[in-house]
């Protein structure tokens, strides 16, 4: 933990002093699923089940009523919010479903089978919508003269992978790069680099210090209290202001999240719990601090967006317009021919492939989560991902390109390309990867000898390699948690993005079963299943009216890294913007 003076009276008070009213009450119990600090507090804990292990029922925004139907048995032995509250009105040992249906049973009268097996196929129960209020215009005050804060302006916001600290206990969330920063594992307070100037960091100590892995700490004075916290400098940010994420800092929060990161939750008041003007930055005199940020592992082009690779390529609508060629004048050389030694590949029967619009990506990270999830990556902790050893098959690069003041902002989703001419298949001298009669380059990891050839032979920086025994074989309740369609790889084992050959072949298996030819968009990858902008298109190539196919003959499709002629499957649409010019930058 990055503070000094912490003790435990401190944590979570501020002004609203919850431990010491805590603390009088006689009898506590608390129910969580896990022990956590409230716990700690409590004479009496209760485990709690998952709301996926046990009925209940839940009021959306609107009060429409839905049935909560378990997906699971129980795997501990739990107690639901229904069971504590019915145990604790004298109903004991009255079932979590027997609960729901006692409840709305006698509101249903002698049709409620027929309708409760209604509600259970709809998923919710029709016309249990809350009537709707309507409430008196408040009276229109006069405009506020509102001068400058003081000083820097201090936002407090929730995490964007962990929130408020309630999945800070989830690997998977801890290693998941924030969107714009790419840091891992800890939060930090971010400012501009003007603001970092004018306490003292300038650019070329902050330049030498990313390069190391590090930063520097600063004492955040805030409404008479200090928090000593990592400082990081990013473009785009308000000056005179800076941001710092709450849900760090916890203390008995799980074998993972205890003792990572700062604790904010001692800088929010009652009367501004996302902060305000008034805060002191000052640079303090102690060793750097380590940082996993992502950015700059694997990079392709980290110092230029555009440049001569042409990694991205963007314009605007009237120019796209006038030139829906673009991508073609921005490669590096858009006339040169590129023969090849490697032999042609003739595919009759599906060439899969993939197209990948940058324009609608907004890097939220949740292709890389899903990813993670179907295809058994392993977490390896802050440590391996500071050594750039990180193992999520599927990266989300990020750009700046403008004044540093107001950059435009670019994220590019990176998985594996899937080359034609794939640069890592001649190089494996135990044909640990090589081409499929459907273009995928596969990975047979029961071959794999781990030369790591194939990872140096690779323009894209796409193959990962398990330098320790990351995945944990043994603990009873991550075994569920598995796709068992997915082998689990191990240590001295390299591994990448298939392109989910897994759920290719369930489709190639049903569609055989049905004597027909795989449909379009019946593949879908984990990454465009999640992706909620449809950034991710996914498909077959020898289908003329796959819309993966049509992708391909937009006039912005291009190829990253054209210029090594390696014929990637994974191509990418130009960004197309349309800003509007009334808008002053």
């Amino acid at each position: 933990m990055l503070r000094d003076d912490y003790d435990e009276e401190s944590q979570f008070t501020t002004d609203f002093n919850f431990i010491d009213a805590f603390k009088k009450v006689p009898f506590r119990a608390h129910l969580s699923d896990y022990y956590n600090e409230t716990s700690m507090l409590a004479h009496w804990h209760v485990p709690e089940t998952h709301y996926l292990e046990s009925w209940g029922d839940v009021r959306a925004y609107d009060g429409t009523v839905s049935i909560v139907q378990p997906l699971i048995a129980p795997l501990y032995n739990g107690r639901s919010p229904h069971e504590v509250l019915s145990a604790m009105a004298g109903g004991l040992d009255v079932s979590p479903y027997d609960q729901v249906r006692g409840y709305w049973g006698p509101r249903i009268g002698a049709t409620f089978e027929d309708t409760w097996r209604r509600w259970l196929n709809d998923g919710v129960i029709a016309s249990s919508a809350l009537p709707q209020r309507t409430a008196a215009a408040a009276a229109a005050l006069p405009p506020a003269t509102r001068n400058p804060p003081p000083a820097i302006e201090l936002q407090l916001k929730a995490d964007p992978t962990i929130y408020d600290g309630r999945f800070a206990n989830n690997g998977w969330l801890q290693e998941l790069p924030k969107p714009q920063t790419k840091i891992t594992w800890d939060n930090v307070l971010l400012v501009s680099p003007k603001t970092a100037n004018d306490i003292g960091f300038k650019d070329d100590e902050r330049d030498a210090l990313v390069n190391e892995r590090r930063t520097i700490l600063v004492d955040l004075t805030y409404r008479g209290r200090t928090t000593r916290v990592p400082l990081w400098v990013i473009p785009g940010h308000p000056n005179g202001c800076a941001t710092l994420n709450f849900g760090y800092g916890r203390e008995t929060g799980g074998h993972i999240a205890s003792h990572l990161g700062v604790n904010v939750y001692p800088l929010r008041y009652s009367d501004a719990m996302s902060g305000g003007g008034g805060a002191q930055i000052a640079r303090v005199d102690t060793p750097a601090y380590p940082i996993a940020c992502t950015q700059e592992h694997q990079s392709i082009n980290p110092k230029d967006v555009g440049g001569d690779r042409g990694i991205i390529r963007d314009t605007t609508f009237p120019e796209y317009q006038k030139n829906p060629f673009f991508v073609r004048s921005l490669e590096a050389n858009p006339e040169e021919e590129h023969e090849s030694l490697y032999p042609e590949h003739d595919y009759k029967a599906h060439a899969w492939a993939m197209v990948i619009d940058p324009s609608v990506c907004t890097g939220c990270n949740g292709c890389v989560v899903a990813c993670q999830a179907e295809n058994n990556i392993a977490v390896v902790g802050k440590d391996q991902v500071q050594r750039e050893r990180e193992m999520h098959w599927l990266r989300i690069d990020r750009y700046y390109r403008g004044p540093v003041e107001n950059p435009d902002v670019f994220h590019q989703p990176v998985p594996c390309m899937q080359c034609e001419n794939a640069p890592c298949e001649p190089v494996c001298p135990v044909e640990a990867t090589s081409h499929s009669a459907e273009g995928l380059n596969d990975m047979t990891y029961n071959r794999c000898v781990g030369t790591r050839y194939c990872s140096n032979n690779c323009p894209y920086k796409v193959r990962r390699f398990n330098f320790l025994f990351y995945s944990d074989y043994n603990t009873p309740a991550l075994k569920p948690m598995r796709n068992p369609d997915v082998t689990i790889r191990t240590r001295g084992v390299m591994e990448k993005c298939t392109y989910c050959v897994q759920r290719i072949n369930a489709s190639k298996i049903e569609a055989e079963k049905q004597n027909r030819r795989v449909r379009d968009g019946e593949v879908v990858t984990a990454c465009q299943q999640a992706c909620p902008t449809d950034a991710i298109v996914f498909g077959d190539m020898n289908d003329p009216n796959s819309r993966v196919a049509k992708l391909k003959k937009e006039p912005a499709n291009y190829p990253l890294l054209a210029e090594v002629n390696t014929r990637p499957r994974t191509t990418y649409l130009g960004v197309v913007r349309n800003p509007n010019p009334e808008l002053k930058r």
